[in-house]
This record gives structure tokens, C-alpha cells and sequence, in this order.
């Protein structure tokens, strides 16, 4: 299964709408209003590349207030993260502060990277990409003071890492 992610910036209040339509795409498993540099984040996936690069070209990228976007296609990087987890926590209402965390690290460490971030708890998922970043992950916390430590005093104390940025999911938004 292929998968990818794409950071969108969109018109000024369209932010509810456009997740709405985008969440109605086949191949939309996830669509989130962020606060950073970008509006709406999403996971993609489909059976294979090709569709995924037509579902963004073809499909997203011609929805009206959407200006930009930039995708990060994931390498296959193999499963180091439980899904039953993240399950459980959202389930039981534990995972109330979310974000994604983009990282840029240190040339071939990107695996390492990965494999690192699968021993934090609270990294639900991550993949390495390919694109303008080298890892991406999503954190699940329990309140915000908790995914601040985890991203300042984890994620960005981890060997390798240059710089990250954080997309903080907007709950209201999804």
C-alpha cells in the first residue's frame, strides 16, 4: 500500500470546508487543520503511486481556495509502530493534544531516525519521505504541556536530528 502526506495552505477561513470535501476523497485515511506553517496536513493511501500522484494532482490540487501544496511520499520503511495503540488511546479519550512533527536529520540516519522515534510512546506513527523533510510523525498526547516535553525534550533530542517542525493538529478542525 502506498502512502503519502500532504501539507496544504489554503484561502483564510476555508480551512473547515475544504477538510469536509477532502475527507470525502477515496484515499484520504486522515485530514487535519494544523497551526504552522501549513493549514491542513492529511495522510493519503492508496494501492499504489501512481494513484496517490493522481488523487493530489488531479483531485486536491484543483479544489477551489486550496493554494499550495507539498507532498512527502513514504519510503517503505517497514511497520515499527502498533496501530492498537494509537487506537486504545484515542478510544479511551487519552489523545486530546495531537500534532505532526516534520524532521529534516542528518544525511542516511533517516532509518535510525525511525527507529529511534518508534521507542517514544507517545509517536503513534512515522514514516520516512521523500520530499522536503526526512521523517515525518504523528504525536498523541493526553493534554498540550505533554506533547510540548515530548517534542522538546524527545523528538528534538535525538541523535542526528538538524531541525523539526511542528504542525499542532486544531481539534475543532479534526
Amino acid at each position: 500500500m502506498a502512502k503519502a502526506y500532504v501539507m496544504i495552505n489554503c484561502e483564510l477561513g476555508s480551512e473547515k470546508e475544504i477538510i469536509a470535501s477532502l475527507r470525502k476523497i477515496v484515499g484520504v485515511k486522515e485530514a487535519h487543520g494544523t497551526l504552522g506553517l501549513y493549514d491542513i496536513v492529511i495522510q493519503l493511501e492508496s494501492p499504489t503511486e501512481q494513484n496517490i500522484q493522481e488523487i493530489v494532482t488531479k483531485v486536491i490540487r484543483k479544489m477551489p481556495k486550496i493554494h499550495s501544496t507539498v507532498t512527502l511520499t513514504r519510503s517503505e520503511s517497514g511497520e515499527l509502530f502498533q496501530a492498537s495503540e494509537k487506537l486504545i488511546g484515542m478510544m479511551l479519550g487519552q489523545n486530546k493534544a495531537q500534532a505532526y512533527v516534520v524532521i529534516h536529520c542528518d544525511k542516511g540516519e533517516e532509518f535510525p531516525t525511525l527507529k529511534n522515534l518508534s521507542h517514544i510512546s507517545e509517536v503513534k506513527e512515522a514514516d520516512v519521505v521523500f520530499g522536503f523533510y526526512d521523517v515525518i510523525c504523528k504525536i498523541e498526547t493526553s493534554n498540550n504541556k505533554t506533547l510540548e516535553n515530548i517534542i522538546t525534550k524527545g523528538i528534538r533530542k535525538l541523535p542526528h536530528i538538524k531541525t523539526s517542525m511542528t504542525l499542532n493538529i486544531i481539534n475543532e478542525q479534526g
